[in-house]
């Protein structure tokens, strides 16, 4: 008896995920469509990875015509591409120079090692007692070390011991880290709306006091924008919104174009130069397919508005959800395209409202059990976007009418 994909899938694969139960097999632009043939208007845009639509034309022409020339050489060598591409980086940025890389984990990996090298070499902490700020209920990632400064159990548990060097304070509390900063702080490493934990969006000013902060003490700032950069929050980047410019920036997802995972570190000369030859590397980071991917993500933004789109849709979408006033609805949150939704857990739970739009034609996903994520492609069109939100306003309201029942103890 043949097994349906779904079968498959839980029977070989790891169960590190919890997927809804919908097989996926084709996309384009903002639309989904499952095995059997149903459209799906796509509300969740693969945590920003698919911020230009699937499939988009441009990308897929700049990937194939690349993959036909060539694709990955090592860095054992230059590339005719890799120049251009890293130079688009730091023009977006307004950074001098960038270290591509494949996940954002890795990019993240990259920057830690960056405010290490700095802190020793630059700025004369002794050996091997550097310490990075980071804040309560970050997600910069999965691998070891970044576990390790996570707040969320979940993420940590039977993966220690972990790294030292981090000290964890509460996010958007300038007063907290200012105490925290100590004559060993070699950087504060933070997303500048934390997306992982709920699309947390911190007091406005936050930003520009950190840079403050760090300014007057020397200390490095570095952001993770792989989830908020390239036009997520109706801005290029989010650290934008606030005026300053970060010493370091992270970023990936939306740079792949969808179709591949690519990341980078950019930042300041100084904070880059701390990287030699054999200090840092990776057989595909930077090879000429990604690259030709990275060039076309940029450059179709850019074309394509994508960053007022974002802003403008955004702002309706928030005052869409926002007019709602839904008891079952604790508080919206969020900017640009990127808008979170807390479900009061009385009437239920953030996945119950994943499912129940999924039967309606949207996918979203939830994040912590009671928020819904509403982050479509920024290519999206203003008529989709009402019609997804049409769906959601009727599940919210259905739930309303009938709160759930409480589990007898």
């Amino acid at each position: 008896m043949t097994m349906t994909p779904i079968a498959l899938e839980n029977r070989y694969a790891a169960h590190n995920y919890h997927p809804l139960p919908v097989t996926l097999t084709r996309g384009e632009g903002a639309f989904l469509w499952d095995t059997a043939g149903r459209r799906y208007i796509d509300m969740m845009g693969a945590y920003s990875a698919a911020s230009h639509g699937h499939c988009h034309p441009g990308i897929i022409a700049a990937l194939t015509a690349q993959a036909n020339r060539l694709a990955v050489p090592s860095r054992a060598y230059y590339s005719d591409n890799l120049g251009a591409f890293l130079k688009e980086l730091c023009d977006v940025t307004g950074l001098d120079a960038a270290l591509p890389m494949n996940t954002g984990a890795e990019a993240v990996e990259t920057a830690i090692k960056a405010a290490r090298r700095y802190g020793y070499r630059v700025k004369g902490i002794a050996r091997d007692r550097a310490e990075i700020i980071v804040a309560d209920g970050n997600f910069h990632g999965r691998t070891t070390t970044i576990v390790g400064f996570s707040s969320e159990a979940a993420y940590r548990d039977g993966f220690g011991p972990f790294t030292p060097g981090f000290r964890v304070v509460p996010f958007g509390d300038l007063a907290a880290m200012e105490r925290a900063i100590r004559p060993e702080t070699a950087a504060v490493l933070i997303e500048p709306i934390q997306g992982e934990a709920g699309i947390i969006v911190p007091p406005d000013g936050y930003l520009a006091g950190v840079r403050r902060l760090c300014d007057a003490h020397g200390v490095v700032m570095i952001l993770d924008e792989v989830q908020s950069g390239l036009g997520r929050t109706g801005a290029w980047f989010a650290f934008e919104h606030e005026g300053i410019r970060p010493d370091g920036l992270i970023l990936g997802k939306a740079l792949g174009g969808g179709v591949l995972p690519v990341s980078a570190f950019v930042g300041r000369r100084e904070l880059m130069d701390v990287f030699t030859p054999g200090s840092h590397g990776s057989t595909f980071g930077g090879n000429p397919l990604a690259a030709a991917v990275g060039l076309a993500a940029l450059a179709i933004i850019r074309e394509e508005g994508l960053v007022e789109r974002s802003r403008e849709l955004g702002a309706h979408m928030i005052k869409r959800v926002g007019a709602m006033r839904n008891p079952a609805i604790k508080d919206v949150r969020g900017r640009g395209l990127w808008v979170g939704v807390e479900i009061d857990p009385r009437f239920a739970s953030a996945r119950t409202v994943c499912e129940l739009l999924m039967a309606k034609g949207v996918l979203s996903k939830e994040t912590h059990d009671t928020v819904v994520r509403l982050a479509p492609p920024l290519v999206i069109a203003r008529h989709d976007l009402d019609e997804a939100l049409d769906r959601f306003d009727e599940v919210v309201s259905n739930l309303a009418r009938t709160p759930r029942q409480p589990v007898a103890a």
